[in-house]
């Protein structure tokens, strides 16, 4: 016997009216534009993050009696 989901639509609550294409793309851009710039900040993170290692990486084969 086939297993039948049974769909909650009360879920979500109810609608607070129709809302028109203009709205949904309006609203589907300020979503992509919100996730474009968290993951513009992690790539920028992570660019740093490596940034960094690479300085300390150098530091330490430098010898402690030589000057920068």
């Amino acid at each position: 016997m086939a297993l039948k989901r049974h769909r909650n639509t009360k879920a979500l609550g109810p609608a607070a009216g129709p809302e028109t294409a203009l709205a949904r793309a309006k609203r589907a851009e300020k979503a992509i534009l919100t996730l474009a710039r968290i993951i513009g900040r992690q790539m920028a993170r992570e660019q740093f993050d490596r940034h960094i290692a690479l300085e300390r990486k150098v530091r330490r084969k430098r010898s402690p009696g030589e000057e920068a």
